[in-house]
């Protein structure tokens, strides 16, 4: 309540944060996404990604109650955290941030100040960008697209000792695929190693 609140992060977590933050009655909300705006519309073409979801512009239901209640939306876009401010007790303060753009092979900083976005509670809300490249590459195990190429049904990657599920091998997904993938590579360890096992 009363609170200036800043979510980092543009998706459907970060919406639902919102939504809350306006339901305890805060002062102010900003939502950052680290991209561009997206356009209000495109030209379909043979070549969009149909039935997939258009890359346009849209409104989340939480981002139309801020709109009706404060008379903008809350989204700020191409925006970059550089580092929080905190006071001698570790409270937050607000944060410095630095404006991105779109580069050639993706954003990029743009060159200029520093902003200060005054703030008593902040919110992380970042979404899955991949998995991270260091142990596959220690392993020299297969990638597609920042997910590791695993089997479907016994887990196992391209070297058999190294097994991988949930968000590493699916990519970005429900907690449920990661519980249920979490149980069936336990199971599949349990019989590569049974099998392995000299007596």
């Amino acid at each position: 309540k009363d609170k200036n609140v800043i979510i980092i992060g543009a998706g459907d977590t970060g919406a639902d944060c919102v939504a809350t933050a306006l339901r305890e009655n805060c002062k102010s909300i900003v939502q950052f996404n680290k991209y561009t705006k997206l356009p209000e519309a495109i030209t379909f073409t043979e070549n969009a990604s149909w039935p997939l979801a258009m890359p346009v512009f849209k409104m989340d239901y939480a981002h139309q109650e801020y709109e009706a209640k404060f008379g903008k939306e809350p989204r700020a876009y191409g925006v970059q955290t550089m580092r929080y401010d905190v006071d001698d007790k570790g409270h937050i303060r607000g944060l410095y941030t630095q404006i991105l753009e779109q580069g050639e092979n993706g954003m990029v900083m743009k060159e200029g100040p520093e902003r200060f976005w005054p703030a008593d509670l902040v919110l992380l809300s970042i979404g899955f960008e991949g998995t991270e490249p260091t142990v596959p590459n220690a392993f020299n195990i297969k990638t597609d697209r920042n997910r590791i190429v695993a089997d479907d049904t016994n887990y196992q990657t391209n070297n058999e000792k190294v097994f991988a599920a949930g968000d590493a091998r699916r990519g970005q997904s429900l907690v449920v695929w990661a519980i249920k993938e979490g149980r069936g590579v336990a199971k599949a360890v349990d019989q590569y190693l049974a099998s392995k096992v000299c007596v």
